[in-house]
C-alpha cells in the first residue's frame, strides 16, 4: 500500500446505510453556511439521490435551510414548489399531475421523475402542511431550457397584472415563436443571419424590472408571483443568448448556463433574505471548476466556483459524490430511451480507485483545510488525478475520453461522499419523449 493510500485511508469517516436514522447526522459539521451545494457523480444513481435527500431533510429540520434549488427548469420546479408549499396556481407532484400539468416531461425524464425525488417532495409537503407559510421550505429550478414555457409564464403573469404589457410581451416574444418547439434551431438561424430576437427580449425584461413596485402593488396575493415572473423573463433572456452561443463554442454556452444558474440562486437569496439554500446539481456544476480541467484547460466556470468567488468562500460548502462500479440509469445518445447500464470499474489513475482501495463501502472525507492532517494535505496537493463524470449519456466504450476529467480533489470540494457499489435510480418511466435540444450542448454528455 502506498503512503498516499495510507494517509487517505486514515482520513475517511465510514458511514452507516443511507436508511439508518443516523446517516444524515454525519454531515452536521458541514451545515450552517448560507449555501450548501450537493453534487452527484451521475444523474442516474440511486444512492446519490437518496443520500442527498436524507442530508437535505436534516438540513431543513435541524439547521434551518428553507430553499432546495436544483438543476432543473424554473417552470417545472415551480409547479412542484406550489405543491410542496401549498401555494395557489397550477401544482404538480413528481409522478402525478394537477390541472393537467406534468413537470419534467422532456428528456431526460428520469433525472427528476424518479422515486427517490418523489419521496423527498412528499416529505417536504407533509412537513410544510404543519408550518405557517413563512417557515415552509421551497423547491426551485436553476436551469434555462424552458424558453417556451417561461415565455408563456411571463405572458400569463402580465395578463393578470397588466393586460396592455401582456400584449406588448406577445409582440416582442413573437420573434421567437418559430423556434419555440426547437430552440436550438434559433441559434443556427441567428448564426445565418435569419433572425435575432435579443433586442425585444432585453426590452421585455427591462420593462418588467422597471415596473416592479407597480406590479407588486397590483398583485397582492403573493410576493412570489412577481419574483417568478421576473425569473422567467431573466430565463428567456439568458436562453436566447445560450442558444446562439451553442454554435460558437462549448465553453461559452457552458459558462452562460452556469452563470444563469448562479444568478438565479442569487435572486432567490435576495428574495428570501436571510434564508439558506441547498443546491442539487452534478459534480461538474458544483465542484469548483478552477480545480478541474474544465477550468484550467477549457476556461469553463461553474456554479460552485461562482458561489465561492461571489458569495465568499466562508459562506459556501461543496460536497461531491462518487462511486466505483454498479449500475446507472442513462442513455447511449440524446433522446434515446433510458437503460440500466453497468458502470465500468474505476480507472487506476482516478480518484475513484483511491476511494475504492480503502475497502470501505461508504464514507465521507472531510477536505476542509482545518480538518485535514498536514501530511495528507501535502500529499493531496501533489496528486492530480482523473475523476469520472457521468451525465444523462453514458458511453462506457469510450469512457476515458467521454467521462473522465483531471481534478484536484481537496480544492474542488469541501467534502467527498463515497459509495463503492451503486444502483441505478428508480425511474417513473423508461420511454423518453423527443426533445429537440442540441445533442452536444453540455459537457461531458448531458451534464
Amino acid at each position: 500500500m502506498s503512503k498516499f493510500q495510507e494517509l487517505f485511508n486514515s482520513a475517511i469517516h465510514p458511514l452507516p446505510a443511507i436508511k439508518d436514522q443516523s446517516f444524515a447526522s454525519h454531515f452536521d459539521t458541514f451545515a450552517g453556511k448560507q449555501v450548501i451545494l450537493l453534487g452527484d457523480g451521475s444523474h442516474g444513481t440511486s444512492e446519490f439521490y437518496s443520500a442527498r435527500a436524507e442530508i437535505t431533510k436534516r438540513l431543513i429540520e435541524q439547521h434551518g435551510y428553507t430553499m432546495v434549488a436544483v438543476e432543473a427548469d424554473w417552470p417545472d420546479a415551480e409547479a412542484i414548489d406550489r405543491y410542496v408549499r401549498l401555494r395557489p396556481g397550477p401544482k404538480a407532484q413528481i409522478g402525478g399531475t394537477a390541472k393537467g400539468y406534468e413537470p419534467f416531461n422532456r428528456f431526460p425524464t428520469w433525472m427528476w421523475r424518479n422515486y427517490e425525488m418523489q419521496h423527498l417532495v412528499e416529505w417536504m409537503r407533509d412537513r410544510n402542511q404543519r408550518l405557517p407559510p413563512e417557515r415552509r421550505a421551497g423547491f426551485y429550478g436553476l436551469d434555462l431550457y424552458s424558453m417556451g414555457a417561461s415565455i408563456g409564464a411571463v405572458i400569463d403573469y402580465l395578463d393578470r397584472v397588466d393586460p396592455q404589457a401582456s400584449k406588448q410581451a406577445r409582440r416582442r416574444y413573437g420573434c421567437l415563436e418559430p423556434w419555440i418547439d426547437d430552440p436550438s434551431a434559433y441559434g443556427l438561424a441567428s448564426l445565418r443571419g435569419l433572425g435575432d430576437c435579443e433586442a425585444g427580449v432585453m426590452k421585455m425584461l427591462a420593462d418588467l424590472l422597471g415596473r416592479r413596485l407597480e406590479y407588486a402593488q397590483r398583485d397582492l396575493r403573493d410576493g412570489d408571483e412577481y419574483h417568478s415572473g421576473e425569473q422567467n423573463a431573466h430565463l428567456v433572456r439568458d436562453a436566447e443568448k445560450y442558444y446562439k452561443a451553442m454554435y460558437y463554442n462549448s465553453a461559452s454556452s457552458w459558462n452562460l448556463r452556469d452563470m444563469h444558474m448562479f444568478e438565479t440562486l442569487q435572486r432567490l437569496l435576495r428574495h428570501h433574505e436571510g434564508q439558506k439554500a441547498i443546491v442539487w446539481a452534478h459534480n461538474s456544476h458544483v465542484g469548483d471548476a478552477r480545480y478541474t480541467s474544465m477550468g484550467f484547460r477549457r476556461r469553463e466556470l461553474n456554479i460552485g466556483q461562482l458561489c465561492r468567488e461571489r458569495l465568499c468562500r466562508e459562506n459556501v460548502t461543496i460536497l461531491g459524490c462518487g462511486t466505483h462500479t454498479g449500475t446507472v440509469a442513462a442513455a447511449h445518445e440524446w433522446d434515446d430511451d433510458m437503460e440500466v447500464m453497468n458502470v465500468r470499474p474505476s480507472r487506476e489513475d482516478s480518484w475513484e480507485i483511491i476511494a475504492h482501495n480503502t475497502g470501505v463501502p461508504s464514507f465521507v472525507l472531510d477536505l476542509r483545510r482545518d480538518n485535514i492532517d498536514a501530511s495528507l494535505r501535502s500529499a493531496l496537493a501533489a496528486e492530480q488525478r482523473l475523476q469520472r463524470f457521468i451525465g444523462v449519456i453514458y458511453r462506457p466504450d469510450t469512457e476515458r475520453i467521454s467521462h473522465y476529467s483531471q481534478a484536484i480533489l481537496h480544492k474542488q470540494f469541501d467534502g467527498y461522499i463515497w459509495f463503492d457499489e451503486t444502483q441505478a435510480v428508480n425511474p417513473l418511466e423508461v420511454i423518453q419523449p423527443a426533445t429537440p435540444l442540441g445533442k452536444g450542448e453540455t459537457y461531458p454528455f448531458g451534464l
